[in-house]
């Protein structure tokens, strides 16, 4: 039986390398044959290197509550902004302190710079009466409920 040439084999060959190289710097994928990371490792990681934070919503009564671990980050590098009644959107900024002159890291894990998120509400909100709290590296952003009123219908003279 003749087989034939794949002229992109070496190419899929190469990707299917580079991917295994990438599993093994950031212990990702599966891990049959490999020693596990520790536990919550990758979990931990991966949001801040999309420089993402974890956020939780609720609804509560009138309102929506949300809350973000933001830690590292100082009350005044925080912006919210409520993009339509149903988006509000987290940006914040987690500044480097002072230049250490000395290396000797053995691992460093924190991540500085930017970080965005947009949470979609379980409901519709207004800015309107919003609160917000910064306390200890924890944002919470309090929005009412609301309704959009229904639309009407426009007569055509």
């Amino acid at each position: 039986m003749a087989w034939r040439r794949y002229p992109f084999n070496s190419l899929w060959n190469e990707i299917d390398d580079l991917r295994a190289e990438l599993e093994n710097m950031f212990q990702l994928g599966s891990f049959e044959g490999r020693a596990l990371p520790p536990v919550g490792v990758t979990d931990r990681m991966l949001p801040a290197m999309r420089g993402e934070f974890l956020v939780d919503f609720r609804e509560h009564d009138n309102e929506v509550i949300i809350v973000a671990d933001l830690p590292g980050v100082e009350k005044d590098n925080v912006s919210l902004q409520l993009l339509n009644p149903r988006t509000l959107e987290i940006l914040c900024d987690r500044k480097r302190g002072k230049a250490e002159k000395t290396g000797g890291y053995y691992v460093r894990e924190r991540v500085y710079g930017s970080m965005h998120r947009i949470v979609s509400m379980p409901a519709v909100v207004t800015d309107e009466d919003a609160k917000a709290s910064f306390k200890n590296g924890v944002l919470e952003v309090r929005l009412k409920k609301t309704r959009i009123s229904p639309k009407s219908r426009i007569e055509i003279e």
